[in-house]
């Protein structure tokens, strides 16, 4: 996937000193989504290709001639800071529209209608502007601190990915704020958190917002019960400090009685539990919907304290 930049180039000069001029490298960035990884193959926005060998750029036409969408042929360190450059774009993205959403619910706008017209915007897009708490995962992260270091390298500080970088990380403490202004003290308080992956579609729980908000409920004292219906064996290896922890086998159960539920990942099974029916099983109606995938009209209309990111 992503390689630091000038990893090309050093594989070409190793490879060089044994083959001479016979030896070619061609950095060839994937851009797969976790969750969308077959469709992304079969059908990509753009390849990108970067060598300075004119005989492999002749080989690479070649290999992808039958493969009808836009190719851009470049660099081998260009090829490589274009994947930075994507992921960290998508994150910051992420952590501005966030930041419009903390804006939105003090002013009283809602910050879905406000991304719906600003992605109507062909310079700006709808994609990747979805309020919550946060991006995570095994690139985002990793990719926005290594850009910043590139940076810091060459003697330049990168200070929109510093924001992009602090403002995801706050947008994380959001969730225990809003319980702590409902219920008060957490400690002996049981929270049901929905979702552990760091999106929905795959079991990745890497850098993923759910457990640093489950390490935070434990920390203060409260009882977490969780689920999540692919990630929960991955979660258990990450959650291994002491603490009342529990996994149920399905939301039904992990909701039973709780104080406060969190929706900590977007599955689209989570909007399709009877909430209705769900409101008598706990012991507070209080949702506290971190990827506001729920309607807040009809939970509300249900007898739920809803609280979303944004609204």
């Amino acid at each position: 996937s992503t390689v630091p930049i000038g990893t090309a180039r050093k594989a070409y000069k190793h490879i060089a000193r044994y083959h001479g001029d016979n030896a070619d490298v061609v950095s060839f960035p994937e851009f797969l989504r976790e969750g969308n990884a077959i469709q992304d193959f079969m059908k990509p926005d753009r390849l990108v290709v970067g060598t300075d060998s004119k005989r492999a750029e002749k080989h690479m036409r070649n290999l992808l001639l039958p493969i009808r969408v836009k190719k851009v042929f470049c660099g081998l360190e260009t090829a490589e800071m274009v994947k930075y450059a994507s992921n960290a774009f998508l994150a910051t993205k992420i952590s501005f529209i966030n930041e419009i959403a903390n804006i939105a619910e003090a002013v009283g706008a809602n910050v879905d209608e406000v991304a719906y017209g600003m992605g109507l915007d062909k310079r700006i897009g709808k994609s990747f502007l979805k309020a919550g708490i946060g991006y995570g995962g095994s690139c985002f992260p990793k990719d926005v601190k290594a850009l910043k270091h590139i940076a810091g390298n060459h003697r330049y500080s990168f200070k929109l990915l510093r924001a992009v970088i602090q403002v995801n990380a706050d947008q994380r403490k959001l969730v225990l704020t809003k319980l702590q202004e409902q219920l008060g003290r957490l400690k002996g308080k049981t929270i049901t958190v929905l979702g552990l992956a760091f999106k929905n579609n795959t079991d990745d729980v890497r850098e993923s917002a759910s457990i640093d908000i489950i390490k935070q409920l434990l920390q203060k004292g409260a009882k977490v019960v969780a689920f999540d219906p692919l990630a929960e064996e991955n979660a258990r290896k990450i959650l291994t400090q002491e603490g009342d922890l529990v996994y149920c086998d399905t939301p039904e159960q992990a909701l039973l009685k709780a104080d406060a539920a969190v929706i900590a990942t977007e599955w689209d099974s989570f909007k399709r539990l009877d909430w209705k029916a769900l409101r008598s099983t706990m012991t507070t109606p209080f949702v506290v919907d971190g990827r506001n995938i729920l309607n807040p009209d009809a939970m509300k209309k249900f007898g739920f304290t809803y609280i979303g990111i944004g609204k």
